[in-house]
């Protein structure tokens, strides 16, 4: 099955035409007949409008398989500006070696556990 046969079978379950889905997507309609017809794909640039609009995993829509076994978005992406203090991190956090990132990861774990025991501190202090 091939990218532009799952857009056109999730159209059909979602009851949606084409016309909708070409006003919620930005993309002409005769582009999206031509997938129809010539049963070729969209570009890449499209992809990631059409999961949102169709409400399927970029992974569903590339290759049919689902992770988590169902069509909805259950998974969570991130798209980070590489210019953002947060993008650095990630940046730099790819370019680790694997027992570096387990190490930080354990760090944030730690803090993530020093949050749990303040938030607790400040519930009994609250309670009393």
């Amino acid at each position: 099955m091939t990218i532009s046969d799952r857009i056109f079978e999730r159209l059909k379950q979602l009851s949606m035409t084409q016309k909708e889905f070409s006003e919620k997507t930005g993309i002409l309609q005769s582009t999206i007949s031509e997938w129809k017809k010539k049963r070729t794909n969209p570009s890449s640039d499209k992809i990631l409008i059409i999961c949102k609009v169709l409400d399927v995993s970029s992974d569903w829509l590339l290759s049919g398989v689902d992770p988590a076994a169902s069509r909805g978005r259950n998974q969570r992406y991130y798209v980070i500006d590489v210019d953002t203090d947060t993008g650095e991190l990630v940046a730099g956090f790819n370019r680790l070696d694997k027992s570096q990132r387990d190490r930080i990861l354990g760090y944030l774990a730690a803090f993530g556990d020093m949050g749990e025991v303040q938030k607790g501190r400040l519930t009994e202090r609250n309670e009393k």
